[in-house]
């Protein structure tokens, strides 16, 4: 399966500045794949994964120099590790601390080797590293598949074509926007983990799909226990829940268990963080940019990592989406919502982490929320996220009218269209918003 980060892994790998790179993610966003398939433009592959093998971790216990590292692995592993030739790949490096503090050798010493680092909970190893590779290594963040890489793996590179040929608010021909409605309805449902994906393309076969995520987020669930060990997986367990629960709305304390203190919460809500299974959206005052400068960090949303683990975590009614017309398609929960975050993520730049915005006015007379707020062209534009084909933008007309934004976007059902300073873009084109 094409992914988009792929175009970045062969600039990285073409640059003549090139550093180690950290390939960062929760689990089975399809890390490892991408890895051993950018492997196939080199002569040879060497694949360290520290938890498959726990003894290799003894090479890294002496001196980190890379040259000594370098002839140990290749003696064990009998495979060739030359500088150009040669990619070398440590997976589940968060098991190893001493492979991860050795990258900032190899950068120093032997930067013409192409080195890629992975790991399922890479993110907690980092933070017990104090000042880890600082301008030493790079970093690339993946996040399952968006629908832009849905479409590609269906084979639909014709229609994305299309798509982008077209200015992003007009509406599409009635042919091709159904098509592409009935091949959304299917992502909602089964959403982008990589597996999830590869069973449906083999089979189409939804229910097959589903009982893969079944087992991931059970698989999710067992790892809790390795996250903190003096948080209980109970805790974090019950966490991962309440953000489905409360997706679409401010993220309550008291709504996870009120019999608890506010800070085991806040602890567990941050292990998920940074596990990437949950993401933040941040209430912003939206007055300029950049955004991050106007956040109030006490005061967030929170949304699952992917629409198709959200859907199972909810128990949501798949036959019902099946059969629903476009005006009831996402009528239940915060679907839309969650899938319009998560797609916004996947298609900013992969360069660095980024964060998800939402502005909220509550007064006495009346509340105002829009759901998202993005920087496009140095800009701050509104989006608000209509489950149907219909309603009210209420507040997005109030944020125009008390912000210094041009123009507001409605993502929905929709096949394009303005209303004033509000533009209309389907949801299913949401990669054609930058």
């Amino acid at each position: 399966m094409n992914r988009i980060i792929t175009k970045h892994l062969n600039d990285w790998r073409d640059s003549k500045r090139r550093k180690p790179l950290l390939l960062r993610g929760a689990r089975q966003v399809g890390k490892t794949w991408v890895v051993r398939d950018l492997a196939k433009s080199f002569d040879f592959f060497c694949e360290i994964n520290f938890e498959e093998d726990e003894r290799i971790s003894i090479i890294f216990d002496g001196p980190l120099t890379p040259a000594t590292i370098i002839e140990k692995l290749s003696a064990y592993t009998g495979i060739p590790i030359e500088s150009g030739r040669t990619l070398l790949f440590f997976d589940e490096i968060q098991a190893c601390p001493n492979a991860l503090r050795s990258l900032r050798f190899f950068y120093e010493k032997m930067p013409q080797l192409h080195i890629i680092s992975a790991g399922s909970l890479l993110e907690f190893a980092l933070g017990e590293i104090p000042s880890f590779g600082v301008g030493r290594i790079q970093s690339l963040f993946m996040y399952p598949m968006n629908f832009k890489e849905f479409l590609i793996a269906l084979g639909e590179e014709l229609l994305l074509k299309k798509l982008k040929d077209r200015d992003k608010f007009q509406p599409i021909e009635t042919l091709l926007f159904d098509k592409l409605t009935e091949i959304y309805k299917t992502f909602l449902i089964i959403g982008g983990f990589p597996e999830v994906v590869q069973e449906y393309i083999q089979s189409r076969t939804i229910n097959n799909s589903i009982e893969i995520l079944d087992d991931l987020i059970q698989s999710f669930k067992d790892d809790f226990v390795k996250y903190k060990k003096h948080i209980p997986q109970l805790r974090i367990n019950e966490t991962f829940i309440s953000s489905a629960l409360q997706a679409g709305a401010k993220f309550k304390y008291s709504k996870v268990n009120k019999e608890l203190p506010a800070y085991q919460i806040k602890d567990a809500l941050d292990l998920l963080v940074l596990a990437g299974l949950v993401y933040k959206v941040y209430h912003s005052s939206g007055q300029g940019v950049p955004l991050l400068a106007q956040i109030n960090e006490k005061r967030y949303k929170v949304i699952p990592c992917d629409v198709g683990l959200y859907q199972r975590m909810l128990g949501t009614d798949i036959s019902d989406l099946i059969v629903s017309d476009r005006d009831k398609l996402i009528n239940k929960g915060a679907i839309a919502e969650v899938l319009t975050g998560t797609e916004l993520l996947s298609y900013m730049s992969p360069k660095k982490s980024h964060l998800l915005y939402y502005w909220h006015r509550e007064n006495k007379s009346s509340n105002a929320e829009v759901d998202y707020l993005v920087e496009i062209k140095n800009q701050v534009i509104p989006l608000e996220v209509k489950s149907g084909t219909k309603g009210k933008m209420q507040s997005l007309n109030k944020f125009l009218t008390t912000h210094q934004s041009p123009y507001g976007i409605r993502i929905s059902l929709e096949n394009g269209g303005e209303y004033d300073k509000i533009k209309v873009l389907p949801a299913s084109t949401l990669f054609n918003l930058y």
